[in-house]
């Protein structure tokens, strides 16, 4: 199995986050040549916030979160792969020096950001940035975790559309992260979606990798 796409640090992050969905392994020596890549993009130019820089590969194609949603603004590519990065990173668990000191000055340079006053301290710029947001914290990076995604799903509750979905947060992105949160609010968010889970259900596409990954999320989330 290819794990490094030297030409996209989006596709790399893809093949891991897909091996965790899944449950599939990555050999250990793998796993540190693929955190060892990410972390030498640490504060490259393009990086948000000093943390972990898309490629001009990304930058010029765009990019497609992992549920699917095409993502074309140079911020928001930025933005994303950083904190799903700074995410890999925590999970994969390298005992590699550099790659620690990495992510944490990756980490530092988000929390200067995150330091500044904002209005909601679970909620970034945009649906997809905020998804990626609470992806990394569900991991246990950055700080207050708990307070901060608490924030996050009360703001999401608010924004809901009444038809199963949250107005300016993707459906699937956001659902994937929720389905990660452990604390009732989030499974109350879970509850209001599951009708519209059922219906995608029905009538989703049997074949293709992103339709593929959104059957298998609602899925778990009608089991949950």
């Amino acid at each position: 199995m290819k794990t490094i796409y030297p030409r996209s640090l989006a596709a790399t992050l893809d093949v891991v986050n897909d091996a965790y969905f899944y449950g599939k392994t990555i050999k250990k020596s793998q796993r540190e040549q693929i955190a060892q890549w990410i972390a030498s993009r640490q504060g490259l130019p393009g990086s948000y916030a000093r943390m972990f820089a898309p490629t001009a590969y990304d930058f010029k194609r765009g990019i497609r979160l992992f549920t699917g949603e095409r993502m074309i603004s140079g911020a928001a590519i930025g933005h994303i792969l950083g904190e799903e990065a700074c995410r890999t990173l925590i999970l994969m668990k390298s005992s590699d020096s550099k790659v620690k000191d990495a992510l944490q000055r990756a980490t530092r340079g988000m929390m200067s950001f995150l330091n500044k006053p904002r209005r909601n301290i679970g909620h970034y710029c945009c649906g997809p940035c905020t998804g990626a947001y609470w992806r990394h914290l569900i991991v246990g990076g950055l700080d207050n975790n708990k307070r901060r995604l608490a924030a996050g799903v009360r703001l999401l509750k608010s924004c809901r559309d009444n038809e199963g979905s949250w107005r300016r947060f993707p459906f699937f992105y956001t659902l994937l992260a929720l389905h990660e949160m452990d604390f009732p609010a989030a499974r109350a968010e879970i509850d209001y979606a599951a009708p519209r889970c059922e219906k995608y259900l029905k009538y989703a596409r049997k074949d293709g990798t992103y339709s593929n990954r959104r059957r298998m999320l609602a899925q778990r989330v009608l089991e949950l």
